[in-house]
């Protein structure tokens, strides 16, 4: 059983920092594609960058290239989500998302909901003006 524990929100201002963690329990970490998905108020969720199983292959949504950092540690089971030069518009509750695929893999942003079986519960991320 997948288990995926976020954490790290919280409030700042807008051009501050945000460190997300996701722990990945119950499955060996290395066998996994994580993501990072959002969903900003009133809106639908959304990806926001995504790792492969060897963390060699990344990719990010448009608006958070050169912003956002997605970093794996497979020995601590733990994939962060480095978030520099917050906006507004990042306003949002952030899930950590996984697939099983051990393979190198260009893991998709795009409909998040679809591609990713296992969610966690969220942590809130506020960025005020």
């Amino acid at each position: 059983q997948v288990q995926l524990v976020e954490s790290g929100g919280g409030s700042v201002q807008s051009g501050g920092s945000l460190r997300l963690s996701c722990e990945v329990w119950g499955v060996s970490l290395d066998e996994y594609v994580i993501g990072w998905t959002r969903q900003p108020p009133g809106k639908e969720a959304e990806g926001v960058s995504c790792v492969d199983y060897s963390g060699r292959l990344t990719n990010y949504r448009d608006s958070v290239k050169g912003r956002f950092s997605i970093l794996r540690d497979n020995v601590k089971h733990t994939v962060h989500l480095q978030m520099n030069s917050l906006k507004p518009e990042d306003t949002a509750t952030y899930y950590c998302v996984a697939i099983r695929n051990p393979h190198p893999y260009h893991c998709p942003v795009e409909d998040p909901m679809a591609h990713y079986r296992y969610w966690g519960h969220g942590t809130q991320v506020t960025v005020s003006r």
